[in-house]
């Protein structure tokens, strides 16, 4: 199954690429926002790529003239910038989702998948089967609870670690099992909207181990603190968020910058999928797009 970037249209026209603008894509993944940003910003524009997974570049090379990529952290931006020699630029996308290459990607981040339980994006990053150990039962339920907001989180974690005093974790079926024994028996069914939803037993508590393993929200935030170094005065940034977490640090960041002068909220309120993405593309059903323009430019 290919990755859809998800609200892509809604993202080109917020940030309104331009003929002959340097723009940088954070999350490349599969480079379907990169391939749109390229289409405006044509051949006297730049673009570069960042993503932690440097072989992303080669299975999805757009290969055109002014993309540039960069095996990194978009939380090092700043530092990237500086160290290829490149300004701020007009215009910066980050896609905080999970594409469907991740989950073919023998990383372990598939719970349908005997794959090593590694979870990271780096292979710099400490991989999830080591997390398990090295965390008690009281840090590894507030991880659980805290970053997917699963109901049974002490339960998950009590059973994981209970396995664990007899053998190591070290596939990613190997976990979900787990976790399936340790939720009640009708969980798949869904516990909200009057039990409609279906949803794998694994699935929050394998998003919030990814989150924690990754680093995600220190990333996001440090990211948000370093806007006015990556991006130039009338540059746009948009982000698009699938947790509310995620979107809380956003929104919130925003707010407090455009309080003091250093930014203009573009999008009043967030925006979201239409029926017609969400039908083609049902993860889009959670996502938040944001976006804004730094200060010191004509409107």
């Amino acid at each position: 199954m290919s990755h859809i970037p998800v609200l892509l249209n809604e993202a080109i026209q917020v940030l309104d690429p331009k003929p002959g603008e340097f723009f940088i894509d954070g999350t490349f993944g599969s480079g379907g926002h990169s391939r749109a940003i390229q289409e405006k910003i044509g051949a006297t524009g730049k673009l570069l790529a960042i993503d932690w997974d440097e072989t992303n570049f080669k299975r999805f090379a757009i290969g055109d003239l002014r993309f540039a990529s960069y095996a990194g952290n978009y939380a090092d931006l700043p530092e990237i910038l500086k160290k290829r020699g490149l300004p701020k630029a007009d215009g910066l996308i980050i896609d905080l989702g999970f594409s469907s290459e991740q989950l073919s990607g023998g990383r372990g981040f598939s719970f349908g998948k005997d794959e090593p339980l590694l979870m990271t994006y780096s292979r710099d990053m400490k991989p999830v089967k080591e997390i398990l150990k090295e965390v008690s039962e009281e840090e590894l339920a507030k991880i659980i609870k805290d970053l997917s907001d699963e109901r049974f989180a002490n339960r998950i974690a009590k059973e994981i670690k209970e396995y664990l005093k007899r053998k190591p974790i070290e596939t990613s079926k190997e976990l979900a099992e787990i976790i399936k024994s340790a939720v009640p028996k009708n969980y798949e069914r869904g516990h909200r909207h009057g039990g409609a939803s279906r949803i794998h037993p694994a699935t929050r508590t394998f998003m919030a181990l990814r989150i924690y393993a990754n680093q995600e929200l220190e990333n996001l935030e440090k990211l948000l603190k370093n806007l006015e170094l990556i991006l130039k005065p009338g540059g746009r940034a948009a982000i698009i968020s699938f947790h509310s977490l995620e979107d809380r640090l956003v929104k919130n960041h925003f707010r407090q910058m455009a309080k003091v002068g250093k930014l203009k909220i573009l999008t009043k309120k967030p925006v979201t999928a239409a029926k017609e993405e969400i039908a083609v593309n049902p993860r889009s059903r959670s996502a938040k797009l944001r976006a804004v323009a730094m200060m010191n430019y004509e409107v």
